[in-house]
């Protein structure tokens, strides 16, 4: 068919498993061309393939929930009133937590 330059299989990070689609690089245009006139709609094993060229994903609009309007900066993050660094042992004390955690384990 021609000579590839490169094949990614996407694999599930959960599972491991392959996601079910590919992308193929080949050397030559001529050779992808006909490897997408041959192998679109071919049947394989039962179930028919798709075959196209990559297109670019559409840029996607960012909720207004992640804009960055509402004052101070990503920086700030993680920090609380004051300039203090998030510390996230200064909420509720542990007590709290456990005794939570020992009345659910006797129910």
């Amino acid at each position: 068919m021609g000579e590839l330059s490169d094949v990614f299989l996407p694999v599930d990070r959960a599972t491991g498993r392959p996601r079910g689609f590919a992308f193929i690089e080949f050397v030559d245009t001529a050779a992808a061309k006909a490897a997408i006139e041959r192998f679109n709609d071919y049947d394989l094993a039962g179930r028919n393939l798709r075959v196209n060229e990559a297109e670019e994903r559409p840029q996607r609009q960012r909720p207004s929930s992640f804009s960055n309007s509402g004052g101070g900066s990503f920086s700030d993050f993680g920090s609380s009133s004051g300039g203090q660094p998030f510390n996230p042992k200064a909420g509720k004390p542990k007590g709290s937590r456990r005794n939570l955690r020992g009345k659910k384990r006797s129910l």
